[in-house]
């Protein structure tokens, strides 16, 4: 499409939502907030994705025995309290009672039993299995009482179970639709009762009048809408259309300050964007040619380019925030050096490769195209490509055989959603979580990594825990197999009549206390 035909398709949708908003849709906003969000949810099954914005999504309908705050710190929410056994195997829950799923059923630990064997059933094939496949039993001692037993010691079990995955859904409505057909018929104990799913359409919820918590949703409905471009998602929010938007474009931050009626609020996040080197390839199984390249890379520069300053560069492999991080210094722009290791390295003159982008929107574009200027200067020759979700899938995510792989150098993005080291490292580096079994599509295989993140994960001692993460932090930024480069700032967007919604470090949403003036 070109740059006039571009430009004349936005300037008509923002006459065409002006419109809209003039015949009385700010109107139907103030009752029933709109919230803009940049993909749509593949499933309302919150253990079978993989999604951060589709867990933000099912939140609207679930609960589990904790979550996250702000500050990724764990609060209770279904459980109230628990006891964890000096051996670190047993852990013992007190539930909350009085609570009610959507359907007039009863919460209890029954239900806690239900949901966790159903992720821990491998025939039921569900993504987040991994987050669960370290608990041996699951016991109702009685209705407000669960004993769960571990296999062996797991340090980050609470965090798992506040992740947004671990949800509680209805027994009721999981007997009603099955397990694979509840992904479309949410049943959960959360603020807002599922009304309904139109894919790539919207997400509606109504008020729970059943809900635990009084006086909440402060709402009477809620309406989850995907739109993937950025200029429409803003000028939703400028038009009244949306009464939230996420992610905002950064480069239109400083056009939406200037609208009275929308704050623009920036705050900080645990995504770090990675390079991501194949290193069962030449000349990416080269240790100073991963080093040459991220010396060939000014950080600070990228992110102003391509991120409008709202980045900053990689302090180190897992980003500050996150439990167990070992803040580094990022690693400088120097091009001699980048040329004097390439040389060492038996490439004077450079190579040619291709970079292949995970995502397919305008940030992610100008990233591949600066990096794709900057190895330039030292004879790093690439040609850009940028996938689609369902290319990305195929050709990265899930590709079979590790050693026919046609990735090569591959910018992508990564949160620990559970706020500590092991899913900020394990997933990312581990020998056992090379592709298409988890996230390690650098191939990469350490034993200094690997027995570290093990041992990290049984021990009971976070002294002990903080130093094997700070080993293992240290001995990848001597390997890269991923080269960090910037952690970005959350960019979003509201009307000043709403209040409630905040996103989260690792770009998750919450909505408990959503209310419009």
């Amino acid at each position: 499409m070109t740059n006039t035909a571009s430009t004349r398709r936005i300037a008509q949708s923002l006459l065409a939502l002006a419109a809209f908003a003039a015949s009385g849709a700010a109107l139907a906003a103030a009752s029933n907030p709109v919230l803009a969000i940049a993909y749509p949810p593949e499933t309302l099954d919150p253990y079978n994705t993989n999604t951060t914005m589709t867990t933000a999504v099912t939140k609207t309908f679930y609960e589990g025995l904790f979550q996250f705050d702000k500050d990724l710190k764990v609060k209770n929410v279904l459980a109230e309290s628990y006891d964890v056994s000096k051996d670190g195997l047993v852990y013992t829950f007190k539930l909350r009672k009085g609570v009610k799923f959507h359907d007039g059923s009863d919460f209890n630990a029954e239900a806690v039993k239900v949901n966790l064997e159903r992720v821990m059933d491998p025939a039921n094939r569900l993504l987040r299995i991994t987050q669960f496949n370290r608990i041996s039993k699951v016991e109702a001692v009685d209705a407000s009482t669960v004993r769960i037993t571990l296999k062996e010691p797991f340090g980050p079990f609470i965090n798992s179970l506040a992740h947004a995955s671990a949800a509680m859904i209805s027994p009721a409505a999981l007997k009603k639709w099955g397990s694979k057909d509840i992904a479309f018929h949410p049943v959960g104990t959360g603020p807002f009762e599922f009304v309904e799913w139109k894919p790539t359409e919207a997400i509606i919820g109504k008020k729970f009048g059943g809900y635990w918590k009084k006086g909440y949703p402060k709402v009477d409905q809620i309406t989850w809408k995907p739109v993937p471009e950025n200029n429409t998602r803003s000028a939703m929010l400028q038009t009244g259309e949306a009464d939230f938007a996420f992610p905002l474009p950064y480069e239109q931050a400083a056009n939406l300050k200037k609208n009275d009626k929308v704050e623009v609020v920036n705050t900080p996040s645990i995504i770090v964007r990675f390079l991501s080197l194949n290193m069962l390839q030449k000349p990416y199984d080269n240790a100073k040619v991963r080093q040459a390249i991220a010396y060939a890379i000014n950080k600070e520069a990228l992110a102003k380019v391509a991120f409008g300053g709202y980045a900053i560069p990689a302090q180190g492999i897992v980003p500050q925030g996150i439990q167990y991080a070992v803040k580094m210094e990022p690693i400088p722009y120097n091009v001699n050096k980048a040329k004097e290791l390439l040389k060492e390295a038996g490439y004077p003159n450079g190579f040619e490769s291709v970079i292949w982008s995970g995502y397919n929107n305008t940030t992610s574009q100008k990233v591949a195209q600066f990096v794709q200027q900057q190895l330039a200067q030292v004879g790093i020759k690439l040609k850009v490509q940028i996938l689609e979700p369902g290319q990305r899938s195929e050709m990265v995510d899930a590709w079979p055989d590790p050693k026919t792989a046609g990735v090569r150098m591959y910018y992508i993005g990564w949160s620990s959603s559970t706020g500590e080291a092991d899913w900020a490292l394990r997933p990312l580096f581990a020998t056992e979580a090379w592709a298409p079994k988890l996230q390690n599509v650098a191939y990469y295989s350490n034993e200094v990594v690997d027995s570290g993140i093990a041992k990290a994960l049984v021990t009971t001692d976070s002294n002990e825990r903080a130093e094997l993460y700070k080993s293992v932090q240290e001995q990848l930024m001597k390997d890269l197999p991923r080269i960090p480069l910037v952690t970005e700032v959350n960019l979003s967007g509201h009307a000043k009549r709403l209040s409630g919604v905040y996103v989260m470090p690792d770009a998750n949403l919450n909505v408990d206390e959503i209310a419009v003036k």
